[in-house]
C-alpha cells in the first residue's frame, strides 16, 4: 500500500473528505461552536493584568490604644507562630502597630482561597485563649493585592457638612449600598472624623463627690441598655414588654446618676464631667487635590471576580446612590481601574484586528483570488473566538497576558489553511475539472495530501509551550495564561483545519485558478530568492562559518543587555509613597499631605490626586500613619506637554516634592498593592534585615541605607526606624503601690481609661452605631506635670496621685514592629531610576558587601522585583 493510499484512509483523511463533502453540517457546527466562544468571550473576567498575588489570608486585630512591643507580644507572636504549623503555609509575615496587629499567612501556589481561611479559622480557634480576654481576631476580606479596582471621595465644597457628617454618611450609607454589589468584598473608609460620644473628666470634681473612674465607667454603661420583658396579655392581645434606655443625646448620659450625696441628692454625670460630641481618636487622613480633607471610599473587590463588571456595577450603584446624597455633597471618582483594563484590552484587540488584516492581505496578494482568501480569513477569527471557551471555564481572565498568547499563535494560526489552499490551487491547475464532481475530488485529494502532514505540524507548534506549564509562583502566574490561550489557539486552528477549511474549500473555490508563476510578486521573489539558495548550497561550508561567526557577534550584546522580570505597565496613574521619621502627630500629617498633593496637582499633565496618610480601615491596608499614599490621576497622553515623557514627568515630580526626611518612591498602583500585601516591599526593590535585636537591626539597615544611597541607579533609599518611636512609660514602683493596696493591674486600669480614653459602650441611633469614651479632660492629661497627678483611688478610698505608685519616664521605642516566621526583620526600601534591576542588584550587593559589616545573628534577603527575576 503507497503512502498516498494510507493518508486518504486515515482518520483525519476521512474527515476532510466528509467535511468537504458535507459543508453546510461543518459551517453550522462551527457557528454553534462560535457562539459559544463568543458567550465565553463576553462573561470571562476582564482585568488588565494577571493577578499576581500570592494566596493569602489576614488575620487583623484591634487592641486600642496599646503600644507596639505589647501588640507584638500578645498578639501578633502567639498568632504567627500557631499559624507557621498550618498544612500549605510557606510563611508567615507579621506587623504590630498602635493598637493594631496584623498577620499575613502565605499559602503555597494552587492553594484554593476559601480552603486556605478555613485552616486560617482553626488555627484562630486554638489560639484564641492565649490572646488577651475580650480580643477577637477577625479574618481580612477574601480579596487580593489587586483588589483596590475603584475608590472615590465625597466633597461638600458648599460648607453645609463638616467632615464628621461626611464620614457618617459614609460609614452607615453609601459603603452598605456599595457592600451590597455582587463581588465586592469590603467598602474601606478612611479620612474625616468618626462620630463620638466624648465624657471628659474633672479629677478634681470626681475627688469633691469621692467618685472614682470606674464607678463612671460602669454608670456610662448602666445609662445604655434596653431590654425585653416577655410578653404581657391584656384585653386578648399580646403586649411585647420592653424597657427602653438607649442613649439618644449628650442630655441622656449627662443625667446618667453615679451617686447619692449626703442630702439625698443625686451627683449625675454632669456634675463631674463635661458630655460633648467630637472625633473618635483617627490614624488616617484623606485629602483631594490639596483643597483640603475629604472622607474617601475603597472599593475592594472579591478573589476572582471580573474586575470591569464589579466596577460598572459599582458605578451604576453610585449613580443611585447620587441621587439620594444630601444638597452640597458630591461624589468625587478619585481612581477607577476600568479605564486602564478597557485601554489594555483594546490596545491588543486593534492589535489581532491589525494581524489579522495583514495576514488576509499577505495572503490575497499571493493567491490573487479573493474566495480562496476567504478560507483563512474567516479560520483565524473563529479559531481566535474558540479559544474563549476553555478559558471561560477554566477561569482565566481575559487580560494583556492571555491575549497576548493569542496574538503570538496568529502567525502559526493561519500556516495550514494557507497551505491546503495553495496545494488546491497547484492541483487544480493540472487537474481536468470538467464538472463541479471532479472539481470536488481533487481539493478533497489536495487537502488530504497535506492535511494529516499539516495536523502532526501544527499539534507539535501547539505542545511547544508546555515547559511554561511548569512554572510555578509568581512567574507560573504571569505566563500560564499566555501559554494556556496559544496552546488553545493552535490546538483549534488544527482542529479547524481538519473541519472548517475543507469545507470552506468545497464551497469556495472555484472559478479561473491562475498558476503561481502569473503572479508578478512571486515571479519577483523566486528571482530574488534562488540565485541565493543556489550560492549558499554552492559554498555551503563558507555560509557555516559565517553564520557561525555573525552568531558569536550577538554574545556581546546580550551580555550587556539588562534583566528586568517585567517591563512597568504604564497603568494611567501614579502611585506617590514617601515616609516620614517615626512620630509624626496626625495634624502635622494633615499639612504636609496638603502641601504635597497641592504640588502635584500643579503639573499640567495631571488631572487628579487623591492623597491618603495612615490607613484605612480595612486588613489590606497595613500602613503607618508617617506613610503618604497619593494616587495621582494623569490626562491622556496626547494632552501632555509635547516631548514629555513618562520618566521625564517622574523625575520633575521627584524633583519638586523634596520633603527632609521624606524619601520618595514612586511606583505604580497595581504594583505596588500586590507587592505590598504579598512581601511587605513598597517599592521596586527591598532589603530584609533579619535578627534577634530591633536595636541591631536598625543600625543595619541604617548601614544598608547609606551603601544604597551611592549606587548608581537609586533614587531614593530608606530604612525603617525600628526604634524611632517616642514613649511616656509608668513604671509601676511596686513596694509603693502595695503600701495603698494597689496592684500593677490597678495602676495600669488608671492609665488605660483616664490617660488613654476607653470606649466603654456605644449608642444606637437607627442604624448608626458611636461609640462612648471616657477619659479626663485634655488640660488634665496634655503635660507631664497633669500625667503625674493624674488620682487613682487606693483600697481604704482616699485620692493619691499617679507619681506616688509609677515614675514617669521618657524613652523611645519600636513605633512599628515586623516579624516573618516569627523572627524580627526590619526593612530597607529602595526606589530605581533609569537601570534594570538586576544590574543594579549586582552593584548593591557588592556596596553592601563592601561597606556594611554584619553583626552576628544578622541575615539580609533581597526583596521586591529581584526575587521574581532570580526565580525566572
Amino acid at each position: 500500500m503507497n503512502a498516498t493510499t494510507t493518508r486518504r484512509d486515515g482518520f483525519l483523511a476521512r474527515l476532510i473528505a466528509a467535511s468537504a463533502r458535507n459543508p453546510l453540517l461543518a459551517i453550522l457546527l462551527a457557528t454553534g461552536l462560535a457562539a459559544w466562544g463568543w458567550y465565553g468571550l463576553t462573561h470571562g473576567p476582564l482585568d488588565a493584568i494577571p493577578d499576581l498575588s500570592d494566596v493569602q489570608v489576614i488575620v487583623f486585630t484591634e487592641w486600642p490604644g496599646q503600644s507596639p512591643d505589647l501588640v507584638e507580644d500578645q498578639i501578633t507572636y502567639p498568632i504567627s507562630t500557631s499559624l507557621l504549623a498550618a498544612p500549605r503555609v510557606q510563611f508567615v509575615r507579621g506587623q504590630s502597630f498602635f493598637g493594631l496587629s496584623f498577620v499575613y499567612a502565605i499559602f503555597e501556589d494552587g492553594t484554593d482561597m476559601y480552603w486556605a481561611r478555613t485552616r486560617v479559622l482553626e488555627y484562630m480557634n486554638e489560639v484564641q485563649a492565649q490572646l488577651p480576654a475580650g480580643l477577637t481576631p477577625t479574618l481580612g476580606p477574601d480579596a487580593t493585592g489587586v483588589g483596590w479596582v475603584f475608590q472615590y471621595a465625597l466633597v461638600d465644597r458648599s460648607g453645609r457638612h463638616d467632615l464628621q457628617q461626611l464620614r457618617s454618611l459614609q460609614d452607615w450609607n453609601v459603603r452598605y449600598a456599595l457592600e451590597s454589589v455582587p463581588g465586592v468584598a469590603e467598602v474601606a473608609s478612611v479620612g474625616g472624623f468618626v462620630k463620638q460620644y466624648q465624657v471628659t473628666l474633672d479629677p478634681n470634681k470626681l475627688a469633691a463627690y469621692d467618685i472614682s473612674v470606674q464607678r463612671v465607667i460602669q454608670a456610662v454603661r448602666a445609662a445604655n441598655q434596653q431590654v425585653g420583658g416577655r410578653v404581657l396579655e391584656i384585653a386578648g392581645h399580646e403586649q411585647m414588654v420592653r424597657g427602653k434606655g438607649y442613649v439618644r443625646s449628650r442630655e441622656d448620659l449627662e443625667l446618667a446618676p453615679l451617686a447619692v450625696n449626703g442630702r439625698g441628692a443625686p451627683v449625675y454625670l454632669k456634675d463631674v464631667a463635661e458630655v460633648k460630641i467630637g472625633p473618635e481618636l483617627r490614624r488616617g487622613v484623606a485629602e483631594l487635590d490639596g483643597e483640603g480633607e475629604v472622607v474617601g471610599g475603597i472599593v475592594v473587590m472579591r478573589y476572582g471576580e471580573n474586575a470591569l463588571r464589579v466596577i460598572d456595577a459599582v458605578k451604576e450603584r453610585l449613580r443611585q446612590v447620587e441621587r439620594s446624597l444630601p444638597e452640597g455633597v458630591e461624589l468625587v471618582v478619585t481612581y477607577d481601574r476600568s479605564g486602564l483594563i478597557e485601554a489594555s484590552i483594546d490596545t491588543l484587540t486593534d492589535t489581532l484586528v491589525e494581524e489579522m488584516i495583514v495576514v488576509s492581505l499577505v495572503i490575497f496578494l499571493f493567491l490573487l483570488h479573493v474566495r480562496s482568501a476567504l478560507v483563512p480569513i474567516v479560520t483565524l477569527p473563529l479559531g481566535v473566538l474558540l479559544s474563549f471557551i476553555p478559558m471561560y471555564y477554566q477561569g482565566l481572565t481575559i487580560n494583556i497576558m492571555s491575549l497576548g498568547g493569542i496574538a503570538v499563535a496568529i502567525g502559526a494560526m493561519v500556516d495550514a489553511a494557507i497551505i491546503i489552499i495553495e496545494n488546491i490551487h497547484k492541483k487544480l491547475e493540472s487537474a481536468d475539472a470538467a464538472d463541479d464532481g471532479s472539481r470536488l475530488d481533487a481539493v478533497i485529494e489536495a487537502m488530504q495530501e497535506v492535511g494529516p502532514s499539516i495536523f502532526s505540524s501544527l499539534l507539535v507548534i501547539t505542545v511547544s509551550f508546555m515547559p511554561v506549564f511548569t512554572l510555578e509562583g509568581v512567574e507560573g502566574r504571569l505566563f500560564k495564561p499566555l501559554a494556556y490561550t496559544k496552546t488553545y489557539s493552535m490546538g483549534f486552528a488544527a482542529v479547524l483545519a481538519m473541519t472548517l477549511t475543507p469545507a470552506l474549500a468545497a464551497l469556495l473555490i472555484r472559478g479561473r485558478i491562475r498558476g503561481e508563476e502569473r503572479n508578478p510578486l512571486n515571479r519577483w521573489l523566486i528571482a530574488a530568492y534562488a540565485p541565493v539558495v543556489r550560492l549558499v548550497v554552492r559554498f555551503r561550508k563558507s555560509a557555516i562559518a559565517v553564520a557561525g561567526v555573525l552568531m558569536l557577534g550577538t554574545i556581546p550584546a546580550w551580555v550587556s543587555l539588562g534583566s528586568e522580570f517585567m517591563p512597568p505597565l504604564n497603568e494611567g496613574a501614579i502611585l506617590y509613597m514617601p515616609t516620614a521619621p517615626p512620630g509624626m502627630s496626625i495634624t502635622e500629617a494633615t499639612r504636609i499631605l496638603q502641601s504635597m498633593d497641592r504640588k502635584l496637582r500643579e503639573f499640567p499633565e495631571v488631572e487628579r490626586v487623591f492623597g491618603k496618610m495612615g490607613r484605612a480601615r480595612t486588613a489590606t491596608d497595613p500602613a503607618p500613619l508617617g506613610m503618604v499614599e497619593s494616587v495621582v490621576l494623569l490626562k491622556p497622553k496626547e494632552e501632555w506637554r509635547e516631548g514629555l515623557t513618562w520618566d521625564a514627568l517622574v523625575a520633575e515630580m521627584d524633583e519638586e516634592l523634596r520633603y527632609p526626611g521624606m524619601p520618595n518612591v514612586w511606583w505604580m498602583p497595581i504594583q505596588t498593592r500586590t507587592e505590598m500585601l504579598s512581601t511587605g516591599i513598597r517599592s521596586q526593590l527591598g532589603i530584609k534585615v533579619y535578627g534577634d535585636d530591633l536595636e541591631e537591626i536598625e543600625a543595619t539597615a541604617v548601614a544598608i541605607e547609606r551603601a544604597i544611597a551611592e549606587v548608581p541607579g537609586t533614587r531614593s533609599a530608606f530604612a525603617e526606624r525600628s526604634t524611632g518611636g517616642f514613649f511616656a512609660d509608668f513604671e509601676v514602683d511596686r513596694r509603693e503601690a502595695a503600701r495603698h493596696g494597689l496592684s500593677v493591674a490597678d495602676v495600669n486600669e488608671i492609665v488605660r481609661t483616664a490617660i488613654g480614653g476607653m470606649n466603654v459602650a456605644e449608642t444606637i441611633e437607627g442604624r448608626e452605631r458611636y461609640p462612648i469614651n471616657v477619659r479626663y479632660a485634655r488640660e488634665f492629661r496634655d503635660t507631664p506635670a497633669a500625667l503625674e497627678r493624674v488620682l487613682i483611688s487606693t483600697a481604704q478610698g482616699a485620692e493619691i496621685p499617679l507619681s506616688q505608685v509609677a515614675r514617669l519616664d521618657f524613652t523611645t521605642g519600636p513605633p512599628m514592629i515586623r516579624s516573618e516566621d516569627g523572627k524580627l526583620v526590619g526593612f530597607v526600601f529602595v526606589d530605581l531610576v533609569g537601570r534594570p534591576i538586576a544590574d543594579y542588584v549586582e552593584d548593591a550587593r557588592a556596596a553592601v558587601a563592601a561597606e556594611v559589616d554584619l553583626p552576628a545573628g544578622i541575615r539580609l534577603e533581597w526583596a521586591g522585583q529581584v526575587r521574581y527575576l532570580e526565580r525566572a
